[in-house]
């Protein structure tokens, strides 16, 4: 573990720190559990003091939040939830579906969902936080998107957050669920690309004006 001094009060954090934290949490938290991994673990393994750790992330619980929005964001950026002018509904739906797919379908997601389900049976507020610091966030940014193409009558969508709730469960779909269960691997390629395709059909048929 490193020596690095304490972050005192105004002093800018150090954001490589910040990202060398959440890489080495998530890989603990998927590889050893929630239960099993420590701060101290976290720190040892991310070449910070456990200082730093507590610096940027004040208990276990609001570092397992992070990592978990984290993880969202590598493949959904809040950006991917706004409407470029001029792009066709299609299109930007599009994207998103590739982006969602992809970020369920990665082993790290695969094993944080499972993790979740684990541990949700030993405490069910951590089934409620990951779905508040993970999948909360990704609705809402669908949610608005969804309400300013309604507004600009693009779509007919009345309500704009369970049709993106509807969005995401297509996605999902019977692949997710067979990946979970361990026993198909996930769409790549044109499978996946033909899924995605598929989906955003059925949805834009659903909500044309």
């Amino acid at each position: 573990m490193s020596n690095d001094a304490p972050i005192g009060p105004g002093r800018p954090k150090d954001l490589a720190k910040r990202e060398a934290i959440l890489e080495a949490a998530k890989s603990l938290f998927l590889s050893l559990g929630y239960a099993n991994t420590s701060m101290d673990a976290v720190a040892a393994a991310a070449g910070v003091s456990k200082l730093t750790v507590y610096s940027h992330f004040t208990d276990k619980q609001t570092l397992f939040g992070a990592a978990v929005m984290a993880t969202c964001q590598m493949q959904l950026p809040d950006l991917i939830f706004e409407y470029p002018e001029g792009v066709p509904v299609h299109e930007v739906l599009l994207n998103i579906a590739r982006g969602f797919q992809a970020l369920i379908s990665s082993d790290e997601a695969v094993k944080l969902s499972r993790l979740i389900m684990a541990l949700g049976s030993q405490d069910p507020s951590f089934g409620q936080y990951f779905y508040e610091a993970g999948p909360k966030r990704v609705l809402a940014g669908m949610e608005a998107l969804l309400r300013q193409i309604d507004e600009q009558g693009m779509l007919r969508i009345a309500n704009p957050l369970h049709a993106a709730e509807h969005f995401f469960c297509l996605v999902k779909g019977a692949p997710d669920y067979r990946l979970l269960l361990g026993f198909a691997g996930p769409l790549q390629g044109d499978e996946a690309e033909a899924h995605v395709q598929e989906v955003v059909g059925v949805f834009m048929r659903a909500f044309q004006p």
